[in-house]
């Protein structure tokens, strides 16, 4: 009978064996618990996205704390916090993404209609009265800003008679460089940005051409179109902002989209504003098609790459308004409630993480000044003479700003970006948009002899600015309030408008009759491509260093 050996190698060997075995799977087992939860808090594609971007791409602040997000675009729900969730069925939309919109000089005092189909305004006037002390009414300017539908020979501006000027002059340094630095009505920038001033600089000579070609962007309007509307010269295209003190990058869609994963960016205000947000999305789509998710009430444009949206909605003065009878005003003037803001926008912002807002040209238009339900004043609207008007047209603007700019800086539900972008110039030179005053035939930059002092602008600019300042004082929440100072910088783009190429109408007059006359123009928006497209640059300038500053706080 055999018996047991510890000295036998042949019974040692199964127990050794299956020891080992579990030895290595328990070994393997820790590894990839150790392993799995390094990853999980710091993802390889982390760090290289931060490299190239400066933004840590998993870890990055949550703009919009708990707010709803697009990356399935099928929902349908209501945001948290009672926000409506606007991601609706493309079923809803038109072709444009956004259906006819009407003059919101209509609206009723229940239910706000949209402007045309373009956001443009009516023409209504000529002249806009700007109160002295003795409370009469002085024809200081005329900021008409109106755009033509496309059947339309109408033109818009917001412009009064230029008060012609020289400004002092800085060196130029060769004949492709327009600098502005002299501009008299800049913000000191760099008390509120000591990392760069970007509005102050020159215009320099760029030959590596524009960002798109007007027939490479479907949404394109038609009336900003100028190269497809038979606009001869080309060198427009050809400028790029080059700020003194650093470098403003050349607009890279594909970092763009990656710096706005899963994120909403919305344009809000005027034609000036969609005459941007259209400069954007022509951009990006030489990148990505984005999907068209728009409907009724708003532009909304989907890029799937990155869960992306870009938004815009209409509000002409960014406060709301009414249009039933209040005390002496009867109905079917706009009441303008200078101290509340548009609700017809205000519900969407927690669902937004970068807001560009654009007004003024509007305050143009008829209307009643309302401020805790008193009516305070109005623009082409004061019938009782006796009274005296507390609010002309410039102050009203600026109220208007401080308001809207107070309920973003203090939104309970809102931490993303605000850009106000400064007040759009017009270049009417030698009158107003409908009493000769004309953009035709300008070619390049103006030099520093060649600008014409707008002393409606210069106005304009400084109450917008002041209402901002008084809005930052009232901050409270974790949202960013940033002003985009672009009016002195374009003040030299005289260059930069569509003129008389408003359409493509083979029969329409571009030149001077022989009284001298100039032809109808638009010298209030821009040409695509051409200098709006440099807003956009500074948009993401802008967003990209707030996401940084925010990273840089958070480690």
């Amino acid at each position: 009978m055999s018996s047991f050996s510890s000295k036998d190698p042949s019974a040692l060997s199964y127990p050794k064996s299956l020891l080992s075995i579990v030895t290595t799977v328990g070994g393997l087992a820790v590894f990839l618990i150790l392993a799995s939860s390094f990853l999980v808090s710091q993802p390889i594609g982390a760090a290289v996205h931060e490299y190239f971007y400066g933004v840590h791409q998993l870890t990055r602040p949550n703009l919009l704390g708990d707010r709803v997000t697009f990356a399935d675009p099928r929902r349908n729900d209501v945001g948290i916090n009672g926000t409506p969730n606007f991601n609706l069925t493309a079923e809803e939309n038109n072709e444009k993404g956004l259906e006819d919109e009407k003059d919101q000089t209509s609206k009723s005092q229940d239910k706000k209609k949209e402007p045309d189909s373009k956001g443009e305004l009516v023409e209504n006037s000529t002249q806009i009265p700007v109160l002295s002390e003795s409370n009469h009414s002085v024809v200081q300017s005329h900021p008409e800003s109106k755009q033509e539908d496309e059947k339309s020979n109408n033109v818009s501006s917001h412009k009064e008679s230029k008060i012609e000027g020289i400004l002092p002059s800085s060196d130029t340094h060769s004949e492709d460089i327009k600098s502005s630095s002299t501009r008299p009505i800049s913000v000191n920038q760099a008390k509120l940005d000591p990392e760069c001033d970007l509005y102050h600089g020159k215009w320099i000579s760029d030959q590596s051409g524009p960002l798109y070609r007007n027939d490479s962007c479907p949404v394109l309007t038609q009336m900003q179109n100028c190269q497809g509307n038979g606009r001869p010269d080309k060198d427009y295209e050809n400028w790029r902002w080059k700020p003194a003190q650093c470098e403003l990058p050349r607009f890279d869609p594909k970092k763009f989209l990656e710096l706005m994963r899963g994120k909403t960016l919305a344009f809000i205000g005027d034609s000036v504003a969609r005459n941007q947000m259209e400069s954007m999305l022509c951009i990006l789509w030489q990148y990505e098609v984005p999907k068209n998710r728009g409907n009724k009430r708003m532009q909304r444009y989907y890029f799937r790459s990155t869960s992306t949206m870009i938004v815009r909605i209409w509000s002409s003065w960014l406060v709301n308004q009414t249009s039933g009878p209040l005390d002496f005003a009867p109905a079917g003037v706009v009441k303008l409630h200078l101290d509340v803001p548009d609700d017809g926008f205000m519900q969407y912002i927690p669902q937004f993480d970068v807001v560009v807002l654009s007004s003024g040209h509007w305050f143009a238009k008829q209307s009643v000044y309302v401020l805790n339900n008193e009516i305070v004043g109005g623009q082409l609207w004061w019938p009782d003479k006796s009274r005296k008007m507390k609010v002309n047209n410039v102050e009203a603007f600026g109220i208007s700003v401080e308001t809207i700019l107070t309920a973003m800086a203090t939104h309970p539900n809102f931490s993303g970006i605000t850009i106000v972008r400064s007040f759009s110039p017009d270049h009417y030179e030698g009158g107003a948009w409908n009493t000769g005053g004309s953009c035709t035939g300008k070619v390049k930059p103006a030099e520093d002899g060649e600008l014409a002092e707008n002393g409606f602008t210069n106005i304009m600019h400084e109450k917008q600015f002041s209402g901002y300042t008084r809005a930052i004082k009232k901050k409270n929440n974790k949202s960013a309030l940033l002003f985009m100072d672009i009016t002195g910088v374009f003040a030299y783009r005289h260059d930069g408008h569509p003129g008389p190429y408003r359409s493509p109408d083979p029969n329409k007059i571009t030149k001077r009759g022989p009284d001298g006359k100039p032809p109808p123009q638009d010298c209030l928006h821009w040409c695509m491509p051409g200098p709006v497209d440099t807003w956009n640059e500074l948009v993401f300038d802008l967003v990209r260093r707030e996401f940084e500053r925010r990273q840089s706080n958070a480690s």
